[in-house]
C-alpha cells in the first residue's frame, strides 16, 4: 500500500477506482496541500463564493479542498469538480476535522462559530476572518481581508464609497492573487444534465422557443427583494404583450409554491417543481435561457449557470453584484436604497418602484445576444 498520498484514498474502505492502490493507478493523485474552506453564510453567498475555488486552485496546484457549510447550503457544493469533500456543520464534522492537519485555511464570513472551529482544529495558516479572543471581536486574518473588514464595518463605505463586487473583494481578502474575475463553479450529475434536457425540452413549444424564468421569492432576511404577487402578474402581462412568442416559468423554493400558483393563476405559463429541493431548482434554472431575479439564491444560480440574468435591486447594493458581462441590472426608483433594513413601513415601498418597461428592455436585449451567440445549450456542454 504505497498511495497514502492519494486524494482519493481514506484507509477505510477502496476508493472504488481501482484494484490496485499504488502509483501506478491511473487515478492516482497525490495531495501535499490541504485546504480547509468554512462558509456559512446565507445560500446565495455560498454559491457565489465557489468563485474562489479557480483562484485556489492556481495558488495551490493539486490541492486537496475540504468546504464546511451550512447544512442547507451543502447541495449547492455537490458534484463541484474543484471539491473533495463537503462537510455540513454539525458535532459529528467538527469532530472530523479536529482528526486532520490542513495548511491553509480560508475563513469566508465574520462568524464567531468560525472562530471557534478554527482554535480548535491543527491549521498552518489562516486567510480571511478570525476571533481575537481579548477583545472578543472578528478581525481580520491578515491585512489582505483588511478592506471588506472595514466595509463590513460602515454603511456609508459599503452603500456608496465601494465599487468593487463582493466577488472581488473576496478573492482579495483570501490573498489569492490579482482577481481575473473567476467564475462561479458548479457541477451536475449525468442524471441531473438529464433532468435540465427533459425539462427543456418539455417547455418549449418549438426547439427555437426562449424560455424566460421568473424567480419570484428570496430569503425572509429581507422579504421585500422580491416584488409582490401583483406585481409579478402585471409584469408578466407585460412580457406577454411584448413579446408574445416566449414561454414564461415561474421558479422558486418550497415557500414560493402557494405565491407562484397565484401568481400564475388564469395565466399562460409553466410553474416549475418547488417542492423537490435545491438541486432540482439548479436543473430548472439551467433549462431557462434566460432570468428574471431579485437579489437572491435563484440570482446567485443564474450567474452561475452563466444564463443571461435581469436582476433587479431596491434594497441591496446591485454594486456588489457581478453579473459576468452576461446580464444588466435594473435599479429601483426609490430614494432610501440601498438600505439593508429586514423591515420597512413605508407605503410605497422599494418593490413598487421597478421599472418594468427596463426590466422587458433588458430581456429584449438579453434574448437579441443570446440569438447572435453560437453557444450550445448548457446540456450539451456539460453531458
Amino acid at each position: 500500500m504505497d498511495a497514502m498520498d492519494c486524494r482519493h484514498f481514506s484507509g477505510y474502505k477502496p476508493c472504488g477506482k481501482n484494484l490496485n492502490c499504488n502509483h501506478s493507478c491511473p487515478y492516482y493523485s497525490p495531495v501535499d496541500h490541504r485546504i480547509l474552506v468554512i462558509g456559512l453564510g446565507a445560500m446565495g453567498a455560498v454559491l457565489r463564493a465557489t468563485s474562489l475555488l479557480p483562484g485556489i486552485v492556481k495558488k495551490y496546484p493539486g490541492c486537496h479542498i475540504t468546504w464546511v457549510t451550512e447544512k442547507a447550503s451543502v447541495p449547492l457544493l455537490l458534484n463541484n469538480p474543484l471539491i473533495d469533500k463537503v462537510l455540513p456543520l454539525e458535532f459529528d464534522s467538527v469532530l472530523k476535522l479536529k482528526s486532520f492537519h490542513f495548511h491553509t485555511c480560508f475563513s469566508l464570513d465574520k462568524d464567531f462559530r468560525i472562530g471557534g472551529i478554527i482554535n480548535d482544529l491543527s491549521i498552518d495558516e489562516v486567510f480571511g476572518f478570525r476571533v481575537d479572543p481579548l477583545s472578543m471581536s472578528i478581525v481580520p486574518a491578515t491585512s489582505h481581508s483588511e478592506e471588506l473588514w472595514q466595509i463590513g464595518l460602515s454603511d456609508h463605505k459599503k452603500f456608496f464609497e465601494n465599487k468593487k463586487p463582493e466577488t472581488q473583494l473576496l478573492f482579495e481578502a483570501m490573498a489569492l492573487g490579482e482577481w481575473e474575475q473567476s467564475p462561479y463553479v458548479l457541477g451536475f450529475s449525468s442524471q441531473e444534465l438529464l433532468q435540465i434536457k427533459v425539462k427543456s425540452r418539455q417547455w418549449r413549444k418549438t426547439s427555437q422557443q426562449m424560455v424566460i424564468g421568473i424567480n419570484t421569492g428570496c430569503s425572509p432576511t429581507i422579504s421585500y427583494k422580491k416584488l409582490s404577487v401583483s406585481g409579478h402578474r402585471v409584469l408578466i402581462q407585460k412580457i406577454q404583450a411584448r413579446l408574445p412568442q416566449v414561454q414564461i416559468v415561474l421558479l422558486g423554493g418550497p415557500e414560493d409554491t402557494t405565491r407562484n400558483q397565484a401568481i400564475a393563476f388564469g395565466m399562460d405559463i409553466i410553474e416549475s417543481p418547488t417542492t423537490f429541493g435545491v438541486r432540482d431548482g439548479l436543473t430548472s434554472v439551467a433549462a431557462c435561457d434566460l432570468v428574471v431575479t431579485g437579489d437572491s439564491l435563484g440570482m446567485h444560480m443564474a450567474i452561475a449557470l452563466e444564463k443571461w440574468t435581469v436582476a433587479w435591486f431596491g434594497p441591496t447594493c446591485a454594486h456588489e453584484i457581478d453579473l459576468y458581462d452576461r446580464g444588466e441590472k435594473v435599479i429601483s426608483k426609490a430614494t432610501c436604497g440601498p438600505c439593508w433594513k429586514r423591515s420597512c413601513e413605508k407605503d410605497l415601498m422599494c418593490y413598487d418602484q421597478v421599472n418594468f418597461d427596463e426590466i422587458i428592455e433588458s430581456i429584449e436585449r438579453g434574448l437579441s445576444c443570446i440569438s447572435l451567440s453560437s453557444k450550445p445549450p448548457f446540456w450539451e456542454i456539460f453531458s
